[in-house]
């Protein structure tokens, strides 16, 4: 799932420094303590917990209602599930979490009142969404939900995996036949009932699965189920996280694998992995059957139909290459090896172990300044869903053509999924302006590879030139820093700006799913934001900030291909108000927008930004000020 990251700390967590003697063996310590709090929602939320809505669902689904409670309580949780094409949001979805994890492992169920403004099936509710890799996530699926009050209990398939747990509760719906509907949970807390019975566990759905992948391939273990009695005498069936199972391999050697379940090929012979989930039996396993040959891709990459004298080809069969000194540099910690593979008559680079690889051309630079665009074929075995990401490094050697000098420039690109996908060819095509970092495409030396695929194949590197005769420079580039401000600093608040103190801890990009490309480039000798492909982009700030102080929120924006750009102010609960931008622009347009055109955004607590839109933007000076 995707997340819009949207923060609500509603208690604050006291933090104890303990100062321990320097002469003190650091055997003799004691590991950390997390609370064992059961409680989720009673009443009111509990000690330190956060909510997050999923993108592309309804930001303000969640609220607290003191109206429809059980037995009169004070306040329920209320989640209103939107009808088809609402233009809010298409389901209604989020996590709650705490900052701090809580100790689980006394408890064996979480259990909830649960009622509905009709009868329907909620789609997901479960535990142990914790924003990062959910591990321990459990869930069941279309819970069946009435008009009256009635008690849901869900288990907990290994309690005692559940030391420090983060996601305490998570829920998606969306509508019904195109209509939405409200349901309300109350006294959300984990129990001990003792009389959670008769589990099972699978994974690959229980059934005995054979592959014969090649060496260096990984593969998932999937069809993760576990199914426990409850005191009603009904079986209940949890989607469960990996982090519930303890995987084995009868054969280290052959394959591994890991806490995900995530298993890697390593030699020629026969692996058995099998799974454990406590004291519950577990059915299915996964037989690996290697024949020691290096896995990788059965068909030829794309052939490029780039014109020969608009090319300058690295490494391609289409093409005569350019000399290239090595590569793989082996530098210093990059663990890389390479091969030189032909696949149906086409040559190939398989990197394997990669973490970094460097390839380096400084022997004979290259020229790219006359193209527009990088160009390349990925493919890989590996899991390439997110938050997996592959990067792709430019250096240039500036005018000297020598490494260092003062003079050398770099930039970075960041590749995630859905460019990214697994077993298939994908072609990566970059435009030159992308790498905003270079300070000249002249003297190109090195390309640097890294990331989170550890198993790739490249083809058809190369740079060519598309005819839009934007290779000399970049018209979708300012070729100036934006206007320095002149507010005096003591009437301002200021975000991203060179001209003044920012507020500390700023995240600008919290991953919330989002599509943008985010750099920080130097435009003019200004530090400048760079919105690449936008679609929307978050700034989640350290801790809440009062503007109500102040009477304006300032930016400086520019954007040669934007047809619509909103930025939106955001407080808890979550309240957001966009404003909307006129765009295209024809250079720097600064503005003052006044803090009341954020209706409905309390300003004294403001802690996230969202710009909204498309194309490419570059944003400076964003801050607050006075009259």
């Amino acid at each position: 799932m995707k997340l819009t990251f949207i923060k609500r700390s509603l208690v604050a967590i006291s933090a104890f420094l303990l100062i321990v003697s320097c002469s003190r063996d650091i055997d003799e310590l004691e590991p950390a303590q997390y609370p064992n709090n059961p409680n989720v929602f009673i009443d009111a939320f509990s000690a330190g917990l956060n909510y997050a809505a999923f993108s592309g669902s309804v930001p303000a689904a969640f609220q607290v209602d003191t109206e429809v409670t059980i037995e009169n309580s004070e306040a329920s949780m209320r989640f209103e599930v939107p009808d088809a094409n609402d233009p809010r949001g298409a389901y209604a979805g989020g996590a709650f979490f705490t900052e701090i994890g809580r100790n689980l492992t006394e408890y064996d169920a979480l259990t909830f009142w649960m009622k509905a403004s009709m009868a329907c099936n909620i789609d997901i509710i479960g535990f142990g969404n914790d924003l990062g890799e959910s591990l321990n996530q459990a869930s069941v699926n279309a819970i069946a939900a009435t008009t009256n009050w009635k008690k849901v209990v869900i288990p907990i398939p290994n309690p005692e995996v559940l030391t420090q747990e983060k996601g305490l509760l998570f829920y998606s719906a969306g509508p019904i036949d195109g209509r939405g509907y409200t349901f309300w949970l109350d006294d959300v807390k984990f129990e001990k009932l003792g009389t959670i019975a008769h589990g099972k566990a699978t994974i690959l759905d229980g059934e005995d699965v054979t592959q014969s992948p090649g060496v260096g391939s990984t593969i998932q273990i999937t069809g993760l189920i576990s199914t426990f009695n409850l005191p009603t005498g009904v079986n209940r069936t949890l989607d469960t996280g990996p982090g519930y199972f303890t995987f084995t391999s009868s054969d280290t050697s052959v394959a591994s694998v890991d806490q995900r379940g995530l298993v890697t090929v390593k030699d020629l012979g026969e692996a058995v992995i099998t799974a454990e989930l406590g004291s519950v039996e577990v059915e299915g396993s996964l037989i690996i059957s290697s024949d020691g040959i290096p896995g990788g891709p059965s068909t030829v990459s794309p052939t490029p139909a780039f014109p020969a004298d608009a090319v300058i080809s690295m490494f391609s069969n289409a093409y005569e290459n350019v000399p290239i000194d090595t590569w793989n540099t082996r530098w210093e910690f990059s663990t890389a090896d390479e091969f030189f593979l032909n696949i149906q008559g086409s040559d190939v680079i398989r990197y394997r172990n990669l973490n970094f690889v460097g390839i380096e051309f400084a022997s004979s630079t290259i020229d790219a300044s006359g193209m527009t665009n990088f160009h390349m074929n990925l493919f890989t075995p590996e899991n390439t869903d997110p938050p997996a990401a592959f990067n792709i490094l430019l250096v240039d050697f500036g005018p000297d053509g020598e490494f260092g000098g003062g003079d050398d420039s770099s930039h970075e690109i960041t590749i995630t999924s859905p460019t990214l996908a697994s077993d298939e060819w994908i072609t990566i095509d970059i435009p030159l302006s992308e790498f905003s970092g270079l300070q000249s495409r002249a003297n190109l030396a090195q390309l640097v590879l890294s990331g989170d695929l550890s198993d790739i194949y490249i083809d058809n590197v190369l740079f060519y030139d598309d005819g839009s005769g934007s290779g000399g420079g970049d018209p979708e580039t300012p070729d100036a820093a934006a206007p320095a401000p002149t507010i005096d600093a003591n009437q301002v608040k200021s975000i991203f700006s060179d001209a003044y103190d920012n507020v500390p801890g700023t995240d600008f990009f919290p991953d919330w799913g989002q599509a943008t490309v985010v750099t920080q480039v130097n435009i003019g000798g200004s530090n400048t934001l760079r919105y690449g492909n936008l679609n929307y982009q978050g700034t989640q700030l350290a801790s809440s900030i009062d503007v109500s102080d102040m009477d304006f929120l300032h930016l400086d924006f520019w954007t040669a291909n934007s047809t619509s750009l909103e930025v939106s102010l955001i407080s808890p609960g979550p309240n957001e108000t966009p404003f909307s931008l006129v765009v295209p622009t024809s250079g720097w347009v600064s503005v003052d927008i006044p803090l009341s055109e954020f209706s409905g955004v309390d300003i004294a607590d403001v802690f996230q930004f969202k710009f909204e839109g498309n194309g490419n933007v570059y944003l400076d000076n964003i801050f607050f000020h006075k009259q």
